[in-house]
């Protein structure tokens, strides 16, 4: 999801919930500490360079009872990263800890933003010297393993 789609679903919803793929919510009292930029550049298993950039969003349940974030206080706080930070219509990665902090991509259904589980993948595939359907039947499993070919 991007920041357009995201302020779309606010300026629909009368509250702001979270929840994990498995439906478990985000306690009703999380807070957002962060929204940034983060870049990431890299060299890939295949030796090619990327780079690739996110707005990423830090959820944080702060036993904070007392308060619920609006969809309008979201809605304010990604206004002022645009403003202060140049923000572009970046996809949008969510930090959530679980039993440790974990990378979600951002979904949503029903009324509700949902943490999508991110998964590794091989770049460089071509690269690799796996048989394309043997990375079908692994495609949850990156190629650049000790023997796979590219490392």
């Amino acid at each position: 999801m991007k920041l357009s789609e995201i302020k779309e679903h606010l300026s629909k919803v009368e509250t702001v919930t979270f929840e994990l793929e498995n439906g478990v919510l985000v306690p009703e009292h999380f807070h957002v500490t962060e929204v940034g930029i983060v870049s990431k550049n890299f060299i890939d298993c295949g030796g090619t360079v990327r780079n690739e950039k996110v707005a990423n969003f830090q959820l944080w349940d702060a036993n904070d009872f007392d308060h619920r974030l609006k969809p309008q206080k979201l809605l304010n706080i990604i206004a002022l990263s645009k403003k202060v930070l140049g923000m572009e219509d970046l996809e949008i990665e969510v930090e959530y800890q679980n039993e440790t902090i974990g990378k979600y991509e951002l979904g949503f259904k029903n009324d509700n933003f949902v943490l999508l589980s991110k998964q590794t993948n091989c770049l460089a595939q071509d690269k690799c010297g796996i048989p394309a359907e043997q990375l079908k039947e692994n495609t949850k499993t990156a190629c650049c393993t000790p023997g796979g070919g590219c490392c």
